[in-house]
C-alpha cells in the first residue's frame, strides 16, 4: 500500500491500536475551520464544524464525513472502534447516548490519527489501493476505478 510514512508514536496508535494519553494531543483544544484527514492515507474524515469540546481529553466530533468511517464492535462488547474506511487506520472509539450534542454521538479520536487541513487549502490526494493493471503492467492509483471489494486486488478492463 502507498501510505504516508508514520513515526513510531503514530504507528503505535494507528497500526497497533494504542491510545495517546488524554489532554496531550495537538487537536484536543483546537478549533479552526477546515477538514481533519486520516494521517495515514489522507482520507477526509471530519469537518471542523462537527468538532466539539467534550472534556474527555481527545478531539471529539459528533459527525463524520459520509462513508469515511468504519465502525467495529470492540471485543469488550461495550465500545465501538472507529477506523478509516479507506486504509483501516485506528482512529479511536464512538460513543452514543451521552447527550453531549443534539446528534448524541461522540467520535473520540486520537490526535495522532488525524491531520488538519485549513479551510481554503487544497486537500492532499487520498492514498488508496495500488494495483497492477494487466494492460499497463505498472502501479496505478485506482481511487477513481470501480472495485468489487477491498479484498479484490485485481481490476479487469
Amino acid at each position: 500500500m502507498n501510505y504516508n510514512k508514520l513515526n513510531s508514536e503514530e504507528e503505535r496508535v494507528i497500526v497497533d491500536k494504542a491510545t495517546e494519553p488524554p489532554f496531550t494531543g495537538e487537536y484536543d483544544n483546537f478549533y479552526e475551520n477546515g477538514t481533519f484527514i486520516c494521517r495515514r492515507c489522507n482520507m477526509p474524515l471530519f469537518s471542523s464544524k462537527s468538532k466539539f469540546d467534550s472534556g474527555c481529553g481527545w478531539p471529539s466530533f459528533d459527525e463524520s464525513i459520509q462513508n469515511a468511517i468504519k465502525r467495529i464492535p470492540d471485543p469488550d462488547g461495550i465500545r465501538t472502534e472507529i477506523e478509516c474506511e479507506n486504509c483501516g487506520a485506528h482512529l479511536g472509539h464512538e460513543f452514543l447516548g451521552e447527550h453531549l450534542t443534539d446528534k448524541n454521538t461522540r467520535e473520540c479520536v486520537n490526535s495522532l490519527s488525524i491531520r488538519f487541513i485549513p479551510k481554503g487549502k487544497e486537500l492532499p490526494k487520498k492514498n488508496s489501493w495500488i494495483i497492477i493493471l494487466k494492460s499497463q503492467q505498472s502501479p496505478t492509483d485506482v481511487s477513481g476505478a470501480v472495485k468489487k471489494s477491498k479484498k479484490d486486488s485485481k481490476v479487469s478492463n
